[in-house]
């Protein structure tokens, strides 16, 4: 099955399986199946903004289901017990590797043993529950720019032929040291920043996107680090040159944290 669709979604905090300030987006994750994508794509790639390495690496977990990893601290005790027990994807992680090197990118990796991060379990806990679709995650250099993950999507365009589902998970906004837990307003800058993203990706500003630094008011406040925001450029890439960006949720959470969430469509 042909996949025309790329995501990018807003995972939130850990906590959004029980925080009020996140029952919207918890809501959209929950419904994704029923109301956003309906067809069940063959695997998943995810691109989570909690797996930062050197070089682009993919988790090749085989023959039992991947880990789940607790990367927070300081939350309640019962989100240190939730299990996503989905079958590992090796098959999809070696293709991942042969495009990404094939593009050009002379280093990919596999970690044959790391497990699923809670960029990636959490949203997909509630997008897919019964856990029985193969996942593969891939991992973000937060010392390269944006650029090079537009390009890492645009070599992984073809698994959409496939039946890829690819989905870059971060956060539209990201600020933790300007966070304000448990409530669910947007600060002035954060707003304006979501604002001129949603602008340019809708207009196709693809090249803006990727110079956000430059081109967008308040960058560095909405992404003092860009880890959360590089999975959009990989799922703008995969989307292709031509795709057409659409808003497929919006709420805010912790005053600094825009759950804004898109879809690319190939346009050709």
């Amino acid at each position: 099955m042909k996949i025309e669709e790329t995501f990018y979604i807003s995972h939130g905090p850990p906590s959004l399986f029980i925080e009020e300030s996140c029952i919207h987006l918890k809501h959209f994750l929950e419904t994704f199946q029923q109301k956003v994508y309906p067809h069940r794509p063959s695997s998943i790639l995810i691109i989570s903004g909690h797996w930062e390495t050197s070089y682009p690496t993919v988790n090749a977990i085989s023959g039992e289901p991947s880990d789940t990893i607790y990367d927070f601290d300081g939350f309640p005790e019962f989100l240190y017990r939730l299990k996503y027990p989905v079958p590992g994807a090796p098959i999809l992680a070696k293709r991942v590797r042969e495009l990404l090197m094939s593009s050009g990118f002379e280093r990919v990796d596999e970690d044959k043993k790391r497990g699923l991060d809670h960029g990636a379990w959490a949203p997909l806990m509630l997008m897919y529950p019964d856990a029985n679709i193969p996942v593969c995650q891939l991992s973000i250099q937060t010392d390269k720019d944006a650029t090079h993950h537009y390009n890492m999507g645009k070599a992984l365009a073809p698994l959409k032929d496939e039946g890829v589902l690819i989905v870059g998970s971060g956060g539209t906004t990201h600020n933790l040291e300007l966070m304000v837990p448990n409530t669910n307003y947007a600060e002035p800058w954060a707003q304006e920043f979501d604002v001129w993203l949603k602008e340019a990706l809708t207009d196709g500003r693809f090249e803006d996107v990727n110079n956000y630094k430059e081109k967008g008011p308040h960058a560095i406040l909405a992404h003092p680090s860009p880890d959360h925001f590089y999975p959009l450029h990989v799922a703008m890439g995969a989307g292709g040159v031509n795709s057409k960006a659409q808003l497929i949720h919006d709420s805010w959470g912790w005053a600094s944290f825009s759950y804004a969430s898109y879809k690319f469509t190939n346009a050709m």
